[in-house]
């Protein structure tokens, strides 16, 4: 429940160190560098836009290389491959690949020929089989489509739309123009889309034949060739073999690279960070020899790195606490705690001057949590799936590790309250004894937890588990409440705590004093307090309301700005109200796990107790069960975010904090295994 304390770092070096420095630096992920702008003329700035463009291409170039080796080989990929997170690779194997990696781009420019070869091939296939398409209707013609005619005489080769014969030919030229006679027509081929033809005439009345034949929406071959038809079919289609086995050569070439796969993730890695390194460059102020660089470092990394510098390159390396809103901030909290941090990141995180909230958070989110689920046998499947994640996959991506954790704990607290509530996979205990043991339901074991709840059944006495769910929300607003009182001590506003924390303790802890006193109030709540709670209960909340009303709008110097902000910040008692009753969401999904659970059991029983049944209710149970899983375990999580960004975090927190952002080698593939 608090924050690492952070400390401004300062250091001056060598130049000839700055590239040994800055890799040091990147691979140890523990400085977040600031732009530091001296206003001195000594000083200068370095721009290297162009070196990280030149470094982004290389790594574009690398990671084109790497899809198509996977285009054209079979890289089995594993299901569980979010789990993995990236390969670890030691600081030797890192300057083994960076030795290199000339000669893994040069592969890599290779392989994008042979990608560029192999896409060449196939635009000229395509090309060529459409030609070959065209030409098919003019495979009988034996002479070359550019045929034009004789000496005497003049040739039309080509195409009339639709399907027409050689005498309905004539006779449409006929209608055009009646002078038009002695005219040759040699239908080729035809078919109800066109009719391929050769139409000769005498040179004098070429003209006037083609005029005619326009008419009758002639046009020219699709394709145009000097060789005959059929000739040029078979000059395509040797054409066409040669490229098939240009393609099968490429795609042979690149998979005899197959291996290069890792080789080029890595250079896909390696200049991304050579690209982030250069950007950090620019942050730096320079002179001739030696260069200044300025940024934040926690607490207990800084002896260390301190030290490592001073012995390795000789580096000038100072330390300056920093308290201000400007410092970046890193939580600590313990393990259990730790993975709910997220959540708190999601919202915002808390600024320097206030308190990390995620410990106190962590226990109300693992309750809520454990209360909208509540079926014991979906928090032991959440929790085992989640527990061999964890012990399996070494390797996990701290920030889905903790994200696995989170939903880890909020398995174990989903099985207490199942337990508490006697539902384990629903009712499935007593339907399976029922139904396949033959077992009457009077007779089934009452085993607490499992058959019958340990507490009580919600599904049976609704209104208790609401009363429950509003008594958590009231300890969850008072908690926070409790939290704004404690930042108002620390800031040194004492009485603050008084007119913003106690005034409401008292308007709703006396309202609802009040309120349990009341008769009415019995068939809900189960009880009713004495009469005297109702005049402290009244007395209390007049209290607490006249302290709003008046030191609410404090800020306030003219007296009837005041009263109107207090009256508005009494009017902010409705808002209690509807927090108070958001906490029914824990009741409403906790009923609707349970139920829908009872109804999946009883559709897989209603096919009695054959073997077929049997297959039946366990195909039913494991369908229903696990998409009842997937819908409820979304609406916990949802809902149990809500609680906390709404009713919890608004009455006391502020957030906008600044992240912190080390330095740091942010690659997609591998990480170097160098801890600091």
């Amino acid at each position: 429940m608090s924050m690492l304390k952070m400390q401004k770092i300062s250091i001056c070096a060598l130049k000839k160190h700055r590239k040994d420095i800055l890799e040091t630096l990147q691979r140890k992920g523990v400085v977040e560098i600031t732009d530091l702008d001296l206003q001195d003329s000594v000083f200068f700035k370095e721009e290297t836009s162009a070196s990280q463009a030149s470094f982004l291409k290389s790594s574009q170039t690398a990671k084109q290389a790497a899809e198509i080796l996977c285009e054209y080989n079979d890289f089995k990929k594993s299901m569980f491959a979010a789990f993995e997170g990236r390969e670890p690779i030691s600081k030797e194997n890192y300057y083994i690949f960076v030795n290199d990696a000339a000669e893994i781009m040069r592969v890599a420019y290779e392989i994008i020929g042979f990608k560029k070869n192999i896409n060449e091939a196939n635009a000229d296939i395509i090309k060529y089989e459409a030609q070959i398409e065209s030409l098919i209707p003019w495979k009988t013609f034996e002479l070359s489509l550019r045929f034009k005619g004789t000496e005497k005489t003049q040739a039309f080769v080509g195409t009339f739309p639709n399907l027409k014969t050689e005498g309905e030919i004539l006779s449409e030229i006929a209608e055009i123009n009646p002078e038009l006679d002695g005219i040759d027509v040699n239908v080729i081929s035809s078919d109800k889309n066109q009719t391929c033809v050769c139409l000769i005439c005498k040179k004098e009345k070429s003209d006037k034949l083609f005029e005619a034949i326009r008419q009758m929406g002639f046009s020219s071959p699709a394709v145009d060739s000097k060789q005959p038809p059929a000739e040029r079919i078979k000059i395509l289609n040797e054409r066409i073999e040669n490229l098939k086995k240009s393609v099968d050569e490429n795609i042979n070439n690149i998979k005899s690279h197959k291996g290069m796969l890792h080789a080029f993730n890595f250079i896909e890695d390696y200049y991304v960070m050579r690209a982030e390194k250069y950007e950090q460059i620019e942050s730096l102020s320079n002179t001739k020899h030696v260069f200044l660089l300025s940024g934040y470092i926690t607490e207990q990394n800084a002896p260390e790195l301190q030290a490592l510098l001073i012995s390795k390159y000789g580096a000038e390396v100072e330390f300056e606490d920093d308290f201000s809103d400007d410092a970046p901030v890193v939580l600590r909290n313990n393990p259990v705690t730790r993975p709910v941090e997220g959540v708190l990141q999601t919202y915002s995180l808390p600024k320097r001057r206030e308190i990390d909230p995620t410990s106190i958070m962590a226990i109300f989110y693992y309750v809520f949590f454990g209360m909208m689920f509540s079926d014991a046998g979906y928090g032991i499947v959440m929790s085992l799936v989640c527990g061999f994640a964890l012990h399996h996959f070494k390797n996990m991506e701290e920030g889905f590790r903790k994200s696995v954790k989170m939903f880890f704990y909020c398995g174990l607290s989903t099985t207490f309250w199942g337990l508490m509530f006697g539902s384990f996979f629903g009712d499935a205990v007593s339907v399976i004894s029922t139904t396949f043991l033959g077992i009457a339901p009077e007779q089934v074991p009452q085993i607490p937890g499992l058959v019958i709840p340990v507490w009580f059944n919600p599904i049976n006495d609704p209104m208790r588990l609401l009363m429950i769910c509003f008594l958590f929300g009231i300890i969850h607003l008072f908690t926070g409440l409790a939290i704004q009182g404690y930042m108002h001590i620390k800031n040194k506003n004492p009485l603050f705590v008084i007119y913003d924390v106690v005034s409401w303790y008292l308007l709703i802890g006396g309202a609802i004093l009040a309120l349990l006193s009341l008769d009415m109030m019995k068939d809900l709540a189960g009880f009713v307090l004495p009469p005297v709670f109702l005049t402290i209960g009244g007395i209390a909340a007049l209290i607490g309301a006249v302290i709003i009303l008046f030191f609410s709008g404090r800020e306030s110097k003219h007296p009837v700005k005041r009263l109107l902000k207090g009256i508005y910040g009494l009017y902010g008692a409705t808002g209690y109200l509807s927090d108070i009753l958001s906490y029914s969401r824990l009741l409403a999904l906790g009923l609707a796990t349970g139920v829908i659970a009872q109804v999946f059991n009883q559709i897989g029983s209603m096919f009695g107790s054959s073997i077929v049944a049997m297959i039946i209710f366990t195909i039913v149970f494991i369908i229903g069960h696990l998409l009842n899983i997937g819908i409820n375990a979304l609406g916990a999580y949802v809902h149990t975010n809500r609680l906390q960004f709404v009713e919890f975090f608004g009455k006391f927190y502020e957030g906008g904090g600044k992240a912190f952002k080390p330095f740091k080698i942010n690659s997609k593939h591998y990480k170097v295994k160098e801890d600091i």
